[in-house]
Parts: C-alpha cells; structure tokens; sequence
C-alpha cells in the first residue's frame, strides 16, 4: 500500500466541558433538548461517527447517522458496529430524557440484531428510540435502525440502562 492510496480523514469536536458543566444542573431531557438545538456542545463520538440528535421528548431520541468510507468492513459494506454505536447512542440518550438533575446512565446490556446488509450507498440512516420501562435503578429501551431514503429496516435493538448519582469532584 503506498501513501497515493490512503484515505484521510480529520475529525474536530468542541470541548464538551461546557456541555459537563450544563448537565450537572439540569434535568437530562433539559440536557439533551439544548443538545438538540445547538445550545450545548454534542460530544466528540457523535462528529466521529458522524451522527447528530434530532429530536428529544420524554423518553424518546431520533437520532440520524451517515455511514462513509471509513465505517467500510473488508467486504466494503458498512460495518455492523456502526450500527450498534447508533442504536447505542439513541437507546441511551432516550433514556437520559428521563433522569431527573444529578443522575446519570451507563449501558449494562445491549442487544442488537442486524436485519440485513447495509450498503455503501444507503445515504442517512434514521434511529428511533423509545423507553420501554423506567425503574428507580434500571431502564430498558427499544429502537430501529431505518433507511431514510429506502424505509428498510436495517437493524433493531434493545438496551438495559443502569441509573446513579452524578460523580462529584473532590473537594480541594
């Protein structure tokens, strides 16, 4: 391979402090709306992955996504774990909506099923998520994975959220 033929790309995000600082004081549908409209930072994975939220109500996140070149597997379709990083992202982030101040999630199990191919030319996917059961601990969601263009399901998934306290910054 020689340097002629190597891709390139140069990812920028904003630092997310602000973004931090913004959480820590309000509820997580607060937190994830001023996402939505700009007031806040998104963080570094969505420029990565190239995927932005849409639209957030009370346990539900749209989210969209656009596969390139970089997210190819050796069979130059688009590799299934760019499917799972945004049913990943939208299952989480649906569930955010429902945390009060001070709380935060994490991922305890996440379930995916790719339901066929997805095709270098598939053009903006779509992600749907919606919470299923909100616990005082534990939340579970669901969401699909569907061509913009095309309607196609390209994958479905299901999520276990786990709920505690925000860390706090140690006292100097």
């Amino acid at each position: 391979m020689t340097a002629d033929n190597r891709h390139q790309i140069t990812v920028k995000w904003e630092d997310i402090s602000p973004s931090l600082a913004f959480a820590a004081e309000h509820t997580g549908l607060e937190y994830m709306q001023a996402m939505v409209e700009g007031r806040v930072p998104a963080p570094p994975i969505a420029y990565l992955m190239n995927m932005r939220a849409m639209a957030v109500s009370d346990g539900r996140a749209v989210f969209t996504g656009t596969p390139g070149e970089q997210h190819f597997n050796p069979m130059g379709t688009v590799h299934g774990g760019f499917a799972a990083t945004l049913l990943d992202s939208a299952l989480g982030c649906a569930v955010h909506t429902t945390l009060p101040q001070g709380m935060i999630y994490g991922t305890a199990q996440l379930n995916v099923n790719l339901t066929q191919p997805i095709m270098p030319d598939v053009g903006v996917l779509v992600c749907e998520a919606n919470v299923i059961h909100r616990g005082r601990r534990m939340v579970t969601a669901e969401a699909t994975l569907t061509g913009q263009a095309d309607g196609k399901l390209y994958a479905h998934a299901t999520t276990t959220c786990f709920v505690s306290a925000m860390p706090t910054k140690p006292q100097a």
